[in-house]
């Protein structure tokens, strides 16, 4: 897998978009069209839940062995540092699949990101998954005749809506992370996972010309 730091506009526009969560505090989940934050619910998962969850793992079963941020390229680029929340735990790293980020579908066997947390001997260890779309992207393809919109989700998990406008200036856009790797004591679905960290990050440093 090809993992390289990711510049320009594409970089810029992922890491806002996911500091976004850095803004909000604690995790939330919420569905289309609803702008009221809902604290993610541990417990328990469903059947359907479960599904997805092992759906995520055979996706992702490549990635179980990366060590490294240098390797044979799968399209994955790193877009961002390690994005921590501080009291609520981290994200980890995001690498991303930019031609799957802009095709306007999510699908459980190609998800958009693969998350990993920085290891202390310099390499990678996987944590899940984050499927990512753009709401206009999504809704041109998935209106009903009467104007609702059939959001995203999988195997019945309702992906999260950030609206917009928002203060970085972002189109709406659908997310939903699977930590489908690491055992996430405020949910499997939610944005944070206080058993993912960044203290072992260390960003190798581009050679100077």
């Amino acid at each position: 897998m090809q993992i390289r730091q990711l510049a320009g506009p594409m970089a810029k526009a992922m890491a806002a978009a996911l500091m976004i969560s850095a803004t909000a505090g604690a995790a939330f989940a919420q569905g289309h069209d609803d702008h009221g934050p809902m604290m993610a619910s541990p417990g328990p998962l469903t059947a359907r839940q479960n599904e997805l969850v092992q759906a995520v793992q055979r996706a992702t079963e490549p990635f179980k062995n990366v060590t490294s941020v240098e390797g044979p390229g799968h399209g994955y680029n790193l877009v961002l540092g390690c994005v921590s929340g501080g009291d609520f735990g981290a994200m980890g790293l995001h690498y991303l699949n930019g031609s799957l980020l802009n095709d306007g579908e999510v699908q459980v066997e190609t998800p958009e990101i693969v998350l990993f947390e920085p290891t202390r001997d310099g390499g990678i260890r996987i944590t899940g998954a984050d499927f990512l779309v753009i709401a206009t992207d999504w809704d041109k393809n998935h209106t009903n005749p009467d104007g609702s919109v059939n959001p995203p989700q999988l195997n019945g998990q309702l992906f999260h809506l950030f609206d917009a406008p928002n203060r970085f200036g972002l189109p709406a856009f659908y997310t939903l992370h699977v930590w489908a790797w690491k055992d996430n004591p405020t949910g499997t679905f939610s944005n944070w996972n206080p058993n993912v960290s960044c203290d072992a990050f260390n960003p190798r440093t581009p050679p100077t010309r």
